[in-house]
């Protein structure tokens, strides 16, 4: 269900502004539920999905910028008790639930603009799956990354491990997934190539707009043709490479390790899992 207000309204946690920059050519999508972990509930998800979607037929914007508040996002609420409704329930009912991550990050991945997250604070699980369905990262160099699936008892979705790969390589993707306690600082991300650029604290959003600019000033059509080429050249295996991991994470969030996981979380103690 999507998240509601103090009215009882569907949430609106998704602000899209437009029109920015050399001719107009910036649009910037900004991703505040007003606390602190700035999380990727469902409604939330299907927010930032819409979004990405929104652009589909806009010929006028070149590049998007997509930014969190203090923090950029803590990926899902665990605290909200959905991962108990999730282990409660069957496999169909599951695997139609986990869809909504892999529509989001689809959606950004797929947008014709060239795309740009500006990070602060932390990246964290779903958060890091989104960031690099994105062309460019900038980070503050006070922030951190951490990918916590593994140490919950789930795997890692939404085409996020091809992503990475790309991205950084096999050996420090496997380090980053599956040592899920290990938080990524800015220097480390931008060391393995998980961000372009670390900025002093506060100043990512400010340094993604002098590179949209900078990439808005550049002819629309070949700069589209472009990406498309690349993310079609680097991604041409993607769906292969991750074609059950949908089924791996319902399969996944069935087990007793995944709800010790969670429980683990929750009480801040140290897991014990059996590989049951």
């Amino acid at each position: 269900m999507p998240d509601k207000n103090t009215n009882g309204n569907s949430a609106n946690f998704v602000k899209i502004e437009k029109g920015l920059g050399p001719e107009g050519r910036i649009a910037v999508v900004r991703f505040d539920r007003g606390d602190r972990i700035n999380a990727l509930s469902d409604g939330a998800t299907r927010e930032l999905t819409r979004a990405a979607e929104s652009f589909d037929d806009d010929t006028k914007t070149s590049v998007v910028i997509l930014t969190g508040a203090k923090a950029f996002s803590a990926g899902a609420d665990l605290k909200s008790g959905k991962a108990d409704s999730d282990a409660a329930m069957d496999l169909a009912a599951l695997r139609r639930q986990f869809r909504i991550g892999p529509r989001l990050t689809r959606a950004w991945y797929e947008m014709e603009q060239v795309t740009i997250a500006a990070i602060e604070g932390f990246c964290i699980g779903g958060a890091v799956a989104l960031a690099v369905a994105l062309d460019l990262r900038i980070m503050a160099s006070d922030a951190h990354v951490r990918v916590p699936e593994i140490a919950l008892g789930m795997n890692m979705s939404w085409q996020t491990i091809p992503r990475m790969l790309q991205l950084i390589g096999p050996a420090r993707t496997k380090q980053a997934i599956i040592l899920a306690d290990q938080r990524i600082s800015a220097a480390e991300a931008y060391e393995w190539g998980l961000v372009e650029q670390v900025t002093d604290p506060g100043a990512s959003f400010q340094a993604a707009m002098e590179l949209a600019e900078k990439v808005a000033a550049q002819p629309p059509l070949p700069v589209a043709m472009t990406k498309h080429t690349v993310n079609r050249l680097s991604g041409a295996l993607d769906d292969l490479a991750s074609h059950m991991e949908l089924d791996q994470l319902a399969l996944t969030c069935m087990t007793e390790d995944y709800k010790e996981g969670i429980a683990a979380f929750l009480e801040k103690r140290k897991p014990r899992f059996r590989a049951r």
